[in-house]
């Protein structure tokens, strides 16, 4: 029984990754066929940009937050199923796609789904692990971020070249309906917390959240960091294809091993937040750690986008390690900020910055520049639109400080 009380959580945690991975997955895959889409569709950079970020991020942003809601006052399991179902099957709607029009329409189909994904795990997490391995555990958790970048580098770059992308994005949401019945295995955990109060409603609990000034500060991190990653993710497969000649196999090839890269850093940041903060009795560690990869990944990118051959492949490798390192330690200190009830909603909020500012404003801001020196760069534009990443990093790490000074009077006792 002991063995079964201690290996349960790790069930858990396993069929949320999974599906976490497969979030990641879809939402991902996109980006890795932007350039056939675009050539069918005479579509701008700006409008794959808007295509890439935009579209997905209004609405997965602004529905994460109501659907947290419901999942904190009902079965965050039955959310995340329903979630994933929705989800799976509006990513194989891609490949029916006869307009640009109706791609659009796909991926906000794919964000709705995908908004009831996070914040229902989170809050499950939370449950399943005490506070000091819940940095760890959501690092584990967030995983499935790189994993699902990598396997949209193996699937989307292979079937992009060799399928096409209609049936590629067909094949591409079959994974996620067959997990479906696999998460009916999940139990919802007990809730120990007060009774219901006006608290609990979202308009109070959002004001609570944003009186702290850790949460007001992490929030504004979050989506800085986030600007540079999906900003670079979106339009890095284009770039290697028009400045350096890379085959769609190659760009696959390269965008699994960054997926590797971001493992290894999803782990490190959650692990060393847990560690150094346990060890050393100090909350602010897991900022710290999000505010040092931040600085550490500003000379990698730059390799990334003024380099070449050899040197610049590992750059993007390390590149996607260091920008990985902020996923546990961020989400473990949103979920410290807030009381048991409100977990989910305070997840919720944490990805609303992350997406909202970060995926909707990153690809288009990107797109935008190129657009812009075209004239003048010509195929090369999107390398200096890219150049946009370090500075947001730059901008992000100064937030996470200050997000630590605070945070040690803010976290819930």
């Amino acid at each position: 029984m002991n063995a079964q009380r201690h290996g349960y959580p790790r069930f858990v945690l396993a069929m949320l990754l999974a599906a976490y991975t497969l979030n990641a997955f879809d939402r991902s895959i996109l980006n890795l066929l932007l350039e056939p889409i675009g050539r069918e569709f005479g579509a701008s950079d700006a409008q794959l940009g808007f295509l890439s970020g935009p579209v997905f991020a209004a609405f997965y942003s602004t529905l994460a937050i109501p659907i947290a809601v419901l999942a904190d006052r009902w079965s965050r399991r039955n959310t995340l199923v329903l979630s994933l179902l929705l989800w799976s099957t509006m990513t194989s709607l891609y490949g029916l796609a006869g307009s640009f029009t109706a791609l659009v329409l796909a991926r906000i189909g794919v964000a709705v789904g995908e908004a009831g994904g996070s914040p229902a795990s989170h809050s499950l997490i939370a449950d399943y692990f005490p506070p000091e391995r819940r940095a760890t555990a959501l690092g584990v958790y967030s995983l499935g971020a790189p994993a699902g970048a990598m396997l949209a580098g193996l699937v989307g770059g292979w079937g992009g070249e060799h399928l096409g992308w209609r049936d590629t994005m067909l094949l591409a949401g079959a994974p996620g309906l067959l997990l479906v019945p696999l998460l009916f295995f999940v139990r919802e955990p007990n809730r120990s917390v007060a009774p219901r109060s006006a608290h609990d409603r979202l308009a109070p609990t959002l004001r609570r959240f944003f009186s702290l000034p850790s949460f007001r500060y992490l929030c504004g991190a979050c989506a800085l960091h986030s600007m540079a990653m999906y900003g670079a993710s979106s339009f890095n497969p284009a770039y290697l294809s028009r400045s350096h000649d890379w085959t769609g196999s190659d760009i696959g090839t390269l965008v699994a091993l960054t997926g590797v890269g971001g493992m290894a850093g999803t782990f490190i940041g959650g692990f060393a937040a847990d560690r150094l903060g346990t060890r050393r009795g100090e909350a602010r560690w897991p900022l710290w750690v999000s505010a040092i990869a931040s600085l550490a990944v500003i000379p990698v990118q730059l390799f990334c986008y003024l380099g070449s051959g050899p040197v610049m492949a590992a750059a993007f490798v390390l590149s996607s390690l260091f920008s990985f390192v902020f996923f546990g330690p961020t989400y473990a200190v949103a979920q410290s900020l807030a009381p048991p009830r409100n977990r989910a909603t305070a997840a919720a909020v944490i990805l609303f910055s992350k997406t909202m500012i970060g995926m909707g404003v990153g690809p288009v801001l990107v797109g935008l520049l190129s657009d812009h020196l075209s004239p003048v760069a010509g195929d090369h534009s999107l390398r200096w639109g890219l150049l946009l990443a370090p500075l947001f990093n730059l901008f992000a790490a100064a937030l996470f400080f200050l997000a630590a000074r605070h945070v040690r009077a803010d976290v819930v006792r």
